[in-house]
């Protein structure tokens, strides 16, 4: 079933315009079928924060169990934001506080930026470890996206994060590695993931700490994993809730940062992402960002239009089977109590009761 619109938050409305079916509060009133209720914790900065609401919220919703789902959009404190980002918060999110009450059936944490060599310097360190020690004991299952992957291995396991000569940034093929696991259930062998980071957990460490490995590609490392229970934490190394255009969204970015001396470096080309097409325009416009800037003249807008025929989304369709099969799973052993993580008879240590 879809989302439901169970608030003003503008994601629901552009998510109807992009053909999504969503819900009004009324029309969800006359089903007679169970809630799902499912926190996102966004701590994306200000330029990022409607487009991850958007894309999972997207992938959510794409999920066709018998279910109404209602996704809650909240974040914490110490995040540097503008006053827009501030006044959407205030409008839209809801507080931790009454996240608590309230309770979830299931959480989705975002990645963020950061500013620090370590994730425990971060301003967010000490409010996000809140909400992963609340999660661990009130939460059915817990999904982590890249660098909330880092910050809750870091914290619950012991592993810091590595850092990488050059950023893993592209689009690369990863093998499913555990046929038999229930999230990568009716999923193609072999899939494509965006990955955008500069550090890495290695697969040797996770296994090691007994998580187990459920994809991974030769040239990206791990994109998923699950906690030993196999369904308590999930954890995303990569990025499948990206847009088509994310990546170039993010290569844009890096050509003006390029252009205010704010990188050194001309960045290089996402791995796997533009082809013959795209790398042609791209590199004219590389010629008339270096001239422009040398001769101190007024850059031209990057081609962002130009390129779009030319950009695919090759993950969607997994990524929407992978949080299908998730929430499937959540749906059949979370407490209709949504402030409970287990129906019955649940054995917290297995709750999908495999061997």
């Amino acid at each position: 079933m879809p989302l439901v619109a169970h608030t003003s938050l503008p994601t629901f409305q552009r998510l109807v315009e992009e053909g999504e079916e969503i819900l009004s509060p009324n029309r969800a009133s006359h089903q007679h079928i169970r809630e799902l209720h499912i926190g996102l914790l966004n701590i994306m900065p200000d330029a990022a924060l409607e487009a991850t609401e958007r894309q999972f919220f997207r992938l959510v919703g794409a999920c066709n169990q018998i279910a109404q789902f209602h996704v809650h959009p909240f974040t914490i404190d110490g995040l540097e934001r503008g006053s827009e980002a501030v006044a959407h918060i205030a409008k839209y999110y809801e507080s931790f506080d009454q996240i608590k009450n309230d309770g979830l059936d299931a959480l989705i944490i975002s990645g963020a930026n950061v500013t620090h060599h370590h994730l425990s310097e971060e301003d967010f360190w000490q409010p996000l470890t809140e909400v992963f020690d609340w999660a661990k004991q009130n939460v059915t299952s817990i999904l982590c996206s890249c660098l909330a992957t880092h910050a809750f291995i870091e914290y619950c396991h012991g592993i810091e994060r590595t850092p990488q000569q050059a950023k893993r940034w592209g689009v690369f093929s990863h093998k499913v590695l555990e046929r038999t696991h229930p999230l990568v259930a009716e999923i193609n062998t072999r899939f494509e993931v965006p990955h955008s980071r500069f550090n890495e957990v290695y697969q040797h460490d996770l296994e090691a700490k007994g998580l187990k490995i459920l994809a991974a590609s030769q040239m990206a490392g791990v994109h998923l994993a699950v906690s030993a229970d196999n369904i308590r934490v999930v954890f995303f190394q990569g990025h499948p809730e990206y847009d088509d255009v994310s990546l170039l969204k993010e290569y844009k970015r890096e050509v003006i940062l390029f252009f205010n001396d704010e990188r050194d470096d001309y960045p290089p080309f996402p791995e796997n992402y533009f082809d013959q097409k795209a790398q042609q325009i791209l590199i004219e416009y590389k010629k008339h960002v270096i001239s422009t800037k040398n001769n101190n003249k007024v850059l031209d807008p990057f081609p962002e239009n130009r390129l779009l025929e030319y950009v695919d989304n090759t993950w969607r369709d997994t990524a929407k089977a992978v949080f299908n099969n998730w929430l499937g799973k959540v749906y059949q052993i979370t407490n209709q109590d949504r402030r409970l993580p287990f129906m019955e008879g649940i054995d917290p240590d297995n709750p999908l009761g495999l061997n």
